[in-house]
């Protein structure tokens, strides 16, 4: 009984293995027919620090080991026919394998993709899709081919046998040649272009002053970026001096003790290989175990363990006096800027894990940006771009290769372009440029484009002027070549700078920044005093606002949220969710300053929630309040959040304007638009329709005179009460609803003298004209409809003068309004009740002879439900009967 469960398990296991291995090795079974199977190569490092060796196990798969490679942003195993620019751009994904990480001194298997084999491989790189970075690459020679033999192991001059750590910055390789007496040399530092890095034996005899008879090897990059190495000896703690009776002294070159060394007997050093990348300086260079200069150098045991010294330091830069790369005074702590060891270069190290990792990987050239001086850009030959492969040709700005610019926000920036027809400039969020629309990728174009070209004898100007929404790294590129450019850099300047307008908020403590844009509004608030926190408000007081509150949350992250504020404790705050973007926060010094960009109108006006009321029209003033305290959260809130200052009243903003109001009386030039719309819309417009529609039975045409004088001289107050508003605002703006009514009720204010002037003529006793009927209803119509538009103006002015001046101060007014259209409904009840019995009577034959109007041809009523052309006809006809009676007697 009991072996039949241990034959099972035992089955499970075999069957997990299976399937485990089967996993594990997916390409166990490809061939091996490739004649690059076996063979074995490096990694030529272009940059990330990218070092390791390749062997090529079968038709699908190969192993990478010692592998180190700083991270990027999308990096894969890309093939080639060719290492240069133009082929590997056009290069290919052979392998899904992912390498978007750190990788120190791994070891892994590498499956090609199903539809790639090794014949269609020239080149094997690892390549950054986004910034079409090669990081480095092997060239793959198999070993029939004549013209490119395979590569033998330790080829690449960033690849030696063993590795040993200096400092946390600073590190040594080496390979011992003992057949050829030789030994190679790395020496690898994250440190600065102009600084020097040294390496060497001490004086076997030297007990204490390690230094003192030193044979040390310094290198470094001159100027121009050309890597160096100088044979040193020291003779005393100090630069290079050469003493009155013509002795030198000091940490000096060999070269300098013998005048000259035309036949290299005192320079001990060869170079083998330097470069700069991504801020670490390598330099490999070769040196004899048993020195010909015997007195200056120092012979190398390999089997014996000896003393070494190092230092990092900066380095001075030759002149007239002293025509040498000279080290100077390295300072800094020990076993950081300098230290010693025992070394014996014969036994294999390798404490070296994963790449160095700079804290500043540019080394480019610098150039910020003046708003007095132009940028002179020109192209070139590429001799020292930053971004691997090459391009044949780059900018030039200011003479320098593809440099760093720094650009502040609101700072204007002049280009001068005389780079050639065939070279447009273009500010782009595309790290390669090129029109990146062309590569079915997206990209924001900030300046520039076609147009900018332009040659020496005739340059083009460009002018860019970074605002606040441009993002921190944009580039500088061609719009036709690919990788002519390097990046730009956007920093803030002074908030002046980068918004139109500013005004100090109430009690001087805050200072709060705007620009108006078509859609929306880009807005900073920059406290003047040290807290925690910093909100403003948009509203009269914190009840009942809209709040932005800014400050630095315990991981150093700068945060900006927005809440409504309908209480006077902490559960009477609730955040909201507005459209914010571009948003940033800081704190320097305790100096709180908060930024960010939002609609002017919200995207959910139909919404219930309380943000989607959060309206700013550039029209109206917007009421802004702060506060300052020491701790917020994002999470729940207690008192503790609560403020510790705020301001004492509200401070009505001018947003088109670029000022604030701090008196709550209304402006008279407001109160003069308001008061003669009133006159037009309340009394005079309506005066005019009251006459047409009542007086008309009064005999003669005083009703039309009253009509068209009172319709004329509403008209011209509307006119002159809107060039008073549009003079006052300094603008002609219809974002609010007061506006649009007002807008809409003037222009069919102004229909009317156009329709009046187009009316048809009355037609002959008994006709029917349809064009005089149209023309009438038509009238009637947009009269009145007028009216109506313009009470909405009237109504939604009231609500526009309580949200800018204050509901209380508008409270009577309002009330008042209510009254003066009640009593008017009343009246116009009256006389309708009035009109209606008076036509009546008059269809029953008790008009009125005396009073009759007959030579009037508008007095049909077109809006009455019984006043037709027939009931006209009707009543004329009883008025004739009236007037044939006494005849027939």
């Amino acid at each position: 009984m009991p072996r039949k469960p241990i034959f099972f398990l035992g089955f499970l296991l075999s069957l997990h293995l299976y399937f485990l291995l089967c996993y594990a090795d997916p390409g166990r079974n490809c061939s091996k027919t490739s004649p690059l199977v076996g063979l074995r190569y490096e990694f030529t490092m272009a940059q990330h620090q990218l070092r390791g060796v390749l062997t090529i196990l079968d038709d699908c798969s190969f192993r990478v080991s010692q592998f180190d490679m700083l991270p990027g942003s999308d990096v894969h195993w890309w093939g080639a026919i060719a290492p240069d620019f133009a082929n590997l751009t056009a290069g290919f994904v052979v392998s899904d394998h992912a390498l978007n990480e750190t990788y120190k001194n791994a070891s892994f298997v590498v499956h090609l993709r199903q539809n790639v084999a090794w014949d269609q491989i020239r080149v094997l790189a690892l390549w950054d899709r986004p910034t079409a970075s090669d990081f480095g690459h092997v060239v793959l020679a198999n070993k029939s081919s004549d013209s490119a033999p395979s590569l033998p192991v330790n080829a690449e001059p960033t690849m030696f046998e063993n590795c040993k750590t200096l400092s946390e910055n600073y590190r040594i390789r080496w390979t011992l040649n003992a057949d050829s007496g030789s030994i190679d040399i790395g020496l690898e530092a994250a440190t600065g272009i102009m600084n020097y890095m040294a390496f060497g034996w001490a004086n076997p005899s030297s007990t204490s002053k390690l230094m003192i008879g030193a044979d040390v090897a310094v290198a470094g990059f001159k100027e121009e970026g050309t890597p160096f190495v100088d044979d040193f000896h020291i003779t005393e703690y100090s630069e290079c001096i050469t003493s009155l009776d013509g002795s030198v002294q000091g940490v000096c070159p060999d070269t300098k003790y013998e005048d000259s060394d035309s036949v290299g007997l005192v320079n001990n050093t060869q170079l083998v290989y330097g470069h700069r990348r991504d801020g670490v300086s390598f330099i490999r260079y070769q040196r004899p175990l048993e020195p010909v200069d015997k007195k200056y150098d120092l012979p190398v045991n390999s089997t014996a363990s000896m003393t070494v010294i190092w230092a990092i330091g900066s380095i001075r830069p030759p002149d007239t006096i002293r025509p040498y790369y000279l080290p100077q005074n390295h300072g800094g702590p020990r076993l950081v800027a300098y230290g010693n060891l025992v070394l014996n270069v014969s036994e294999n190290v390798d404490d070296c894990l994963g790449p160095l990792d700079a804290g500043d990987k540019e080394d480019q050239d610098l150039i910020i940006a003046d708003a007095s001086a132009p940028l002179v850009v020109m192209s070139g030959p590429a001799l020292h771009y930053p971004n691997p492969p090459n391009p044949l040709k780059v900018f030039y700005i200011n003479k320098k290769e593809a440099p760093v610019l720094r650009v502040e926000r609101g700072v204007p920036v002049k280009f001068s372009i005389q780079a050639g027809h065939n070279v447009a400039l273009y500010i782009t969020s595309d790290p390669i440029g090129g029109n990146a629309t062309l590569r079915n990728e997206s990209e924001i174009v900030y300046a520039g484009g076609p147009q900018a070209e332009g040659v020496q004898a005739s340059p083009m100007e460009l002018v860019w002027r970074p605002d606040r929404n441009t993002p921190d790294k944009v580039f500088y590129q061609s719009l036709y070549e690919k990788k002519m450019g390097w990046r730009v850099e956007v920093v803030d300047g002074g908030l002046s700078d980068m918004y139109n307008n500013s005004v100090v908020l109430d009690d001087q403590q805050v200072t709060f920044f705007w620009t108006l844009s078509k859609d929306s509004i880009s807005i900073a608030a920059r406290g003047e005093k040290k807290s925690g926190y910093l909100a403003i408000g948009f509203g009269s007081r914190m009840v009942n606002s809209y709040a932005y509150v800014g400050w630095v949350d315990e991981t150093g992250v700068g945060r900006v949220n927005t809440y409504w504020i309908d209480g006077q404790d902490a559960s009477t705050v609730h955040p909201t969710s507005e459209n914010l973007k571009y948003v940033r926060c800081r704190s320097e010094n305790g100096i709180i300053t908060l930024e960010f960009t939002r609609p002017l109108k919200p995207p959910c006006s139909r919404d219930e929630r309380p943000e989607c009321k959060n309206i700013v029209d550039p029209t109206t003033p917007l009421k802004v309040i702060w506060a300052m305290g020491a701790r917020w959260t994002d999470r729940r809130l207690s008192e503790r959040n609560m403020h510790s200052v705020t301001s004492s009243r509200h401070v009505r903003v001018l947003l088109m304007r670029g000022s604030a109001e701090a008196e709550e009386d209304l402006r008279p030039v407001l109160a003069v638009h308001g008061f003669m719309m009133f006159l037009a819309w309340g009394i005079l417009f309506p005066g005019g329709i009251v006459a047409a529609r009542y007086l008309k039975h009064v005999k003669g045409d005083g009703w039309y005179k009253i009509h068209v004088y009172l319709q004329y001289s509403g008209l011209a107050i509307v006119l002159l009460a809107l060039l008073f508003a549009v003079a006052e605002l300094r603008g002609f703006y219809v974002s609010s609803v007061h506006v649009k009514f007002g807008i809409a009720a003037i222009v069919l204010a102004c229909v009317q003298p156009v329709n009046a002037f187009l009316r048809p003529k009355k037609p002959s006793s008994g006709e029917v004209n349809s064009k005089r009927l149209l023309w009438e209803y038509s009238h009637v119509i947009v009269g009145r409809s007028a009216i109506v538009v313009g009470i909405a103006a009237l109504i939604s002015g009231m609500k526009h003068l309580g949200d800018r001046y204050g509901g209380e101060n508008v409270h009577g007014l309002n009330w008042a309004l209510m009254v003066w259209f009640m009593m008017g409904a009343l009246i116009v009840l009256y006389l309708e009740y009035h009109e209606r019995r008076r036509r009546r009577d008059r269809i029953f034959g008790r008009s009125n002879f005396v009073l009759g109007n007959h030579e009037e041809d508008d007095s049909l009523d077109l809006l009455s439900p019984t006043g037709t052309l027939a009931e006209k006809e009707s009543q004329q006809s009883g008025r004739m009967e009236v007037q044939l009676e006494p005849l027939n007697r």
